[in-house]
Formats: structure tokens, C-alpha cells, sequence
């Protein structure tokens, strides 16, 4: 009998279907990795993990499987990693400005000779000097002030909006919800720019390697989580409510705060028809502090791959 139910045993491991594991690392401190946790407990069936950090952890941990972070450090890790690749997006964020009407600005025009708090060599920094340049500003033209985003108040004093309502910076120009703790910082005194610009969208990638995708096993667990994320995002878009204070809870922050901020995003996987042309721009920001030359647009084409995305949509 005993031996009955080894065979038995036996026979159902072989059987059954192998699940494997997967590790993504993503930076836990934007409300843009939070589709990657619920497609985790709400869609994947399988062994998976996330842990606190970026594309950087590609190459830093062998055990991870998948980053995410904007195209800037996409373009960045690319530098020195050829077999990387973006297989999709997980949010697209169009960034705004809020600056201090009591420094004299009224116009976008007015930041010049202000100070702005942006992160440096980060899409912050990319996106203030995109959007400053529609109206002629070059960075000469203004400072850029180094600090740390805020999730929640009490903001420390080395955040923006701290520095903000303390009058070392004029300005805040980055991703959420640093933004919007500047705009309930200033009350009535805030100005925003940006609520409507096309100019910059930070595209926060889902990010892999050559090595990963070219193991069979390993790259039907990227497929079948692609897919799981894609359904994710389809709540965060169609179903906000139910999904805000989840997302708040992940990235310790506030639902007022989300609510306020929300419209900013853009929740769908996808790979961006025009990821080519902005990754090419891009560059030429990233190469400057890279030292490095600009790659070319044949050398950034190798980058993208959408097969993966493919896969998963038609699963």
C-alpha cells in the first residue's frame, strides 16, 4: 500500500506542470510599480518575488529576471550592458511643474534665474529641460537643485516639498507625488504647469536581457507575467477606485494624495509607437552624463524587443 502511494505520488510530480519563479526589481518608492504587484497577487499563478530596485539589478544580482524604470536608466544600464531589452511598458507619467507664486512666477517663462528641484542625470532633470526649451529656456537659464522626493507629510527637510515651503526652491519639477505634496504645500500660492503638456512622458519600462529571454523556461514566465501585468493594468485604468488605496498602501503614501495625482498616469503594457524616436532624443541627454558617445539609431533599434509583448498578448 505504502508503495501505492509513493508510485502514486510520483506520477502526479511528473505530471503536474512545472512552475517556475521569477524575480523583478523595481524601485519601490514610485507609485509606478505598483500594476507589477498586483498582476503579482491578483493574476500570476506562480512563484515570483519583487524587490526593491531598478534595470541596474539585472546586472548587479543574477537571480533577478526582470527591472523596471524610466527610458533614462534604460539608456543608461545600455551603456554598458548590449544584450539588454525593453519588452514593455507598465505606466507612462506626463511630469508637471509647481512653483511658488510668491517667487514671482506666473508663467513658465518666469522660471528663469529660479531654482528648481529636479534629481540630477535622472528624467526629472530630462523632463525640466525639455519643457523649459518650449519656451526658450536652456539650462543655463535656471538651477537645477538636487534633493529627495516625498511620498507622505511629514516631508523631511531635505525633500523638495520641504525645500519648497521653506523658500529654497521655487520649483518642482519630477515625478508624483512629489508634485502634488508641493501643491497642498503651497495652497493657494501654487502654480502648475505641465497638467496638459505632450512634450515629456516618463516611460517606465519592463526590462530583461538577451540571456533570460534565450532560456525556454524562463521566458514563458516573462510571457505569462507580461500577460498577468497587462491585466493589471487594465483595473488601474477602467477601475480606479478599487485599486487606489492598494497602490497607496505599496508605495506608504496617502489616497488624497493618488487621487489628486492620478490623471497623470497613463496605465497600459504596450511598446509605444514612437519608443524609437524618444529614446533617440533621449540619448543625447543621457550620453552627456554617460561620457559617452550618442548611439545611433540602428544601435538603440537593437534595444526594443516586441516579440515578448507579442507573445503575451496572444496567449
Amino acid at each position: 500500500m505504502r508503495q501505492s502511494r509513493i508510485i502514486l505520488h510520483c506520477a502526479i510530480l511528473i505530471t503536474a506542470p512545472l512552475v517556475g519563479s521569477l524575480k523583478i526589481a523595481s524601485a519601490f518608492g514610485v507609485l509606478e510599480w505598483t500594476p507589477e504587484l498586483v498582476a503579482k497577487e491578483d493574476y500570476f499563478k506562480g512563484d515570483m518575488d519583487i524587490v526593491n530596485g531598478g534595470i541596474s539589478s539585472l546586472f548587479n544580482d543574477s537571480t533577478v529576471d526582470l527591472g523596471s524604470n524610466s527610458e533614462t536608466q534604460l539608456l543608461l544600464q545600455f551603456g554598458s550592458h548590449k544584450n539588454l531589452r525593453m519588452i514593455g511598458t507598465v505606466a507612462e507619467v506626463y511630469y508637471r511643474i509647481v512653483a511658488n507664486r510668491k517667487s514671482g512666477i506666473r508663467t513658465l517663462e518666469d522660471l528663469k534665474g529660479k531654482r528648481i528641484g529636479s534629481l540630477n542625470t535622472t528624467s526629472s532633470e530630462y523632463f525640466v529641460q525639455t519643457y523649459l526649451a518650449t519656451v526658450g529656456l536652456e539650462p543655463v537659464d535656471y538651477t537645477v537643485v538636487n534633493g529627495l522626493g516625498c511620498l507622505q507629510e511629514p516631508c523631511a527637510a531635505d525633500t523638495f516639498p520641504a525645500m519648497l515651503r521653506n523658500g529654497s526652491i521655487d520649483a518642482i519639477g519630477m515625478w508624483e507625488p512629489s508634485v502634488e505634496l508641493g501643491i497642498e504645500t503651497l495652497g493657494p500660492d501654487a502654480v502648475v504647469f505641465g497638467d496638459n503638456q505632450t512634450v515629456y512622458r516618463e516611460i517606465y519600462n519592463l526590462a530583461t536581457t538577451t540571456d533570460k529571454l534565450n532560456e525556454p523556461k524562463k521566458r514563458h514566465e516573462i510571457v505569462r507575467y507580461l500577460k498577468a501585468l497587462k491585466q493589471a493594468d487594465d483595473v488601474f485604468q477602467s477601475d480606479p477606485a478599487n485599486i487606489i488605496a492598494r497602490a497607496a498602501e505599496a508605495v506608504k503614501t496617502n489616497i488624497t494624495v493618488l487621487k489628486a495625482a492620478w490623471h497623470v498616469h497613463k496605465w497600459d503594457v504596450r511598446m509605444p509607437p514612437d519608443i524609437l524616436e524618444v529614446l533617440v532624443e533621449e540619448d543625447k541627454f543621457v550620453a552627456s552624463y554617460a561620457k559617452r558617445d550618442v548611439f545611433s539609431r540602428d544601435s538603440l533599434a537593437m534595444l526594443i524587443d516586441e516579440s515578448v509583448l507579442k507573445e503575451a498578448l496572444e496567449a
